[in-house]
C-alpha cells in the first residue's frame, strides 16, 4: 500500500462511518409536502360537495338537444332530456303541472326538476318546496301518473323516491345541479316562461 493510500485511509474510513442524517425539521417538511400533495390529488378527484355513486340513479344516454315548437312524446316519465321548446321554464315552485318541453329546456341549463304525485301528503310537498327554494336552479311541480311518489330529474339522469326525506335526494341535487354532465351550465333559469309560486 502506498504512503498516499495509507494517508487517505482514515479519511475514507471516516466517510464510510459518517452517515448523512437529515435534521428532524427537514423530515417534518418532507412529510408535510407528501401530505399536501396527497390532499391535492384527492381533492382533484373528489371536489368538495362531490357525491359518489347514488343507489337507484337511472342513466338515460344519447339525448338530442334540438329545439321544437311541436309537442314531444318522451320515453321517460317525466322526461330527462331530448328535443324541447326554445324557451325554458323559470325555476321555482309550481303547484300545477308544467309543460314538459319547457322543463326539459331548463334541464339543459343544469336544473334539477323534482316532480311529485299530486296525491303526495302535504307535509312531503312542503319539504320538497323548502328543498327547491334553496337554489335558483331547481324546479318543483306535480306530475300525474309518475312511476313513484317523487322523481328527481337532471339532464340524462333520474332517481325515483318514495319520500322527500330520502337522503339520496340531497345527494342527487348536489351531484347533478349544474353538474359536469350539464349541456349548458350557467345558462339562466329566469326570463323564460311560467310564474312560480
Amino acid at each position: 500500500m502506498s504512503a498516499r493510500s495509507r494517508k487517505n485511509e482514515p479519511r475514507a474510513r471516516r466517510r464510510k462511518q459518517e452517515k448523512p442524517v437529515l435534521p428532524p425539521a427537514m423530515l417534518a417538511v418532507g412529510a408535510l409536502v407528501i401530505v399536501v400533495i396527497a390532499a391535492m390529488v384527492f381533492l382533484a378527484n373528489n371536489p368538495p360537495g362531490s357525491v359518489g355513486e347514488i343507489e337507484g340513479v337511472i342513466v338515460i344516454p344519447d339525448l338530442s338537444r334540438g329545439h321544437t315548437l311541436e309537442p314531444v312524446t318522451y320515453e321517460q316519465v317525466p322526461p330527462a332530456g331530448g328535443p324541447h321548446n326554445p324557451v325554458w321554464q323559470n325555476c321555482g315552485v309550481y303547484t300545477s303541472p308544467i309543460p314538459n318541453e319547457n322543463a326539459v329546456h331548463s334541464l339543459e341549463h343544469g336544473v334539477v326538476w323534482i316532480t311529485y304525485d299530486p296525491d303526495l301528503p302535504a307535509d312531503q310537498v312542503e319539504r320538497l318546496q323548502q328543498i327547491t327554494r334553496r337554489s335558483g336552479y331547481r324546479l318543483l311541480s306535480p306530475y300525474p301518473d309518475l312511476p313513484s311518489p317523487i322523481v328527481a330529474t337532471a339532464w340524462g339522469f333520474q332517481l325515483h323516491l318514495d319520500s322527500a326525506d330520502d337522503p339520496r335526494l340531497d345527494d342527487f341535487i348536489r351531484k347533478y345541479e349544474q353538474g359536469p354532465t350539464t349541456p349548458e351550465p350557467g345558462a339562466v333559469c329566469t326570463g323564460g316562461v311560467g310564474s312560480p309560486a
